[in-house]
Parts: structure tokens; C-alpha cells; sequence
């Protein structure tokens, strides 16, 4: 979903909650986001992302499970 500060949101709410990663807009008009850190908090963005900010309609999560990395250092807005 665009245009709601998704993104922003998402990057403000990963910072908060101690995640990191990054999230960016598709060409397809959908958002993606790679999210690292402790199971508890990877799962409490998970379910921020099921609503995203105020104004957003979001119809769709998909999640996908990765072997852990820990090479993230921050949470940021790619393109």
C-alpha cells in the first residue's frame, strides 16, 4: 500500500521495537520488507504490518521464514 506513509510508519515502529531490515515499494504497486532481530519482536512487526498505519487498507501479508543472518545493522527505507 502507498501513499499512506506505510514505509515511514514501518520504519519508525522497527525502530522502536528494536527490528532490523528494510522495507521498500515494488513496481508492482506492494510493499516488502526484510525484518531481523528476536522472534518476539520480528512477530510484534509482523503483526503491525496486518494493520500498517492509519490510513492504510492492507489485504494481503505474506511471510516468509529465513535462516537468521544478524548482518543488519538498522532499519531503513530502500528503494
Amino acid at each position: 500500500m502507498q501513499g499512506v506513509c506505510y514505509r515511514a510508519e514501518a520504519e519508525e515502529k522497527a525502530n522502536r521495537l528494536g527490528v532490523t531490515g528494510w522495507v521498500r515499494n515494488t513496481p508492482e504497486g506492494k510493499v516488502e520488507a526484510l525484518l531481523e532481530g528476536e522472534k518476539e519482536k520480528v512477530d510484534a512487526m509482523i503483526a503491525w504490518c496486518h494493520q500498517g498505519p492509519p490510513a492504510a487498507r492492507v489485504n494481503e501479508v505474506k511471510v516468509d521464514w529465513l535462516t537468521y543472518k544478524g548482518d543488519m545493522t538498522d532499519f531503513r527505507i530502500t528503494r
